[in-house]
């Protein structure tokens, strides 16, 4: 393995870590705050993406751009809740039904398969203009302050009456329905607030690599599943809420790290749907593991005490 091509590969991934790491932050409010499994998000992140690359070409200002592919990622994730909430159609199904559903959506919003951005300004072409340096450190910055910000409005969010909820139906959704809580509207909302960030990640990306896909979305799931494993697995779970919201994008950030030096090392791009899912089995494995271990040294110190 080339050291110095590694290190010039490292900033590149770091700075899509970051920008991917909002994705995972929306994947962590289904899939820990909310307790559910959603498979929307396959469709979401590409749809963030389709909308901030239209908002471009018809001279949308980038900023506006990401907001309009949030407001997309928030009905996105209103038509999962709605067949989830009111349908009474299992999570899981409802996640897959909004995504093959989105394939089509995101089509029709570009007119095409794929829209190109090279001759449009975009949040880090001006960036990069602005401050004189090259592209990826540039999406390391504006992905820093937008992740301080988006941690700091979920970490105020949650700890409202309404965010605070929304956690309680993901812990124990009988208890909170026996206080009075319309638990359909607090699904609801989580599965708005998560596709919206997706969204808005997939949106960040696209302004990032020059382009938009509709299928650049693919494994996005997985992607932020393994983020939020391997954030924990560093990091650990006991930690106060702002912590953990942290450690998501610490974990996304060692994931793309990882994947940067494994294709240093002459893995090929191929093989990173495998490469991802032996992360994220090793990452779910390892916690269960010294789970195990730590039983068994209890329960000898129990026999020997």
């Amino acid at each position: 393995m080339d050291i110095s091509s590694l290190l010039t590969a490292i900033p590149g991934a770091i700075s899509q870590g970051i920008l991917w790491g909002v994705m995972a932050l929306g994947v962590y409010t289904t899939y820990r705050i909310l307790n559910i499994s959603d498979l929307t998000v396959d469709g979401s992140f590409a749809t963030g993406g389709c909308v901030a690359a239209v908002c471009l070409v018809n001279g949308l200002n980038p900023f506006v751009s990401l907001l309009v592919a949030l407001v997309a990622g928030l009905l996105a994730g209103a038509i999962t809740g709605f067949l989830h909430t009111r349908c009474e159609i299992p999570a899981i199904l409802a996640g897959i039904l909004t995504q093959l559903g989105l394939y089509s959506i995101n089509l029709r919003i570009m007119g095409r398969s794929n829209t190109p951005l090279l001759k449009v300004d975009t949040l880090f072409s001006k960036g990069k203009e602005l401050l004189n340096l090259p592209s990826q450190y540039v999406a390391i910055i504006i992905g820093v302050v937008l992740i301080v910000l988006l941690v700091a409005c979920m970490y105020w969010f949650y700890g409202t009456e309404i965010g605070s909820a929304i956690r309680a139906t993901g812990n124990n959704e009988r208890m909170v329905e026996s206080l009075g809580v319309n638990t359909k509207t607090t699904k609801m909302l989580g599965f708005m607030i998560a596709n919206g960030l997706v969204a808005l990640s997939g949106a960040l990306v696209t302004q990032s690599q020059g382009y938009a896909d509709v299928k650049q979305g693919t494994g996005a799931i997985v992607i932020g599943l393994a983020s939020i494993i391997i954030g924990e697995v560093v990091c650990g779970k006991r930690r106060n809420f702002m912590v953990r919201l942290s450690t998501i994008v610490v974990g996304s950030i060692l994931y793309r790290v990882v994947v940067a030096m494994v294709l240093q090392m002459g893995l090929s791009t191929d093989d990173l749907k495998l490469l991802t899912a032996v992360l994220v089995a090793i990452a779910l494995t390892v916690p269960v593991m010294l789970e195990k271990r730590n039983q068994n040294a209890r329960y000898k110190a129990h026999i020997e005490g």
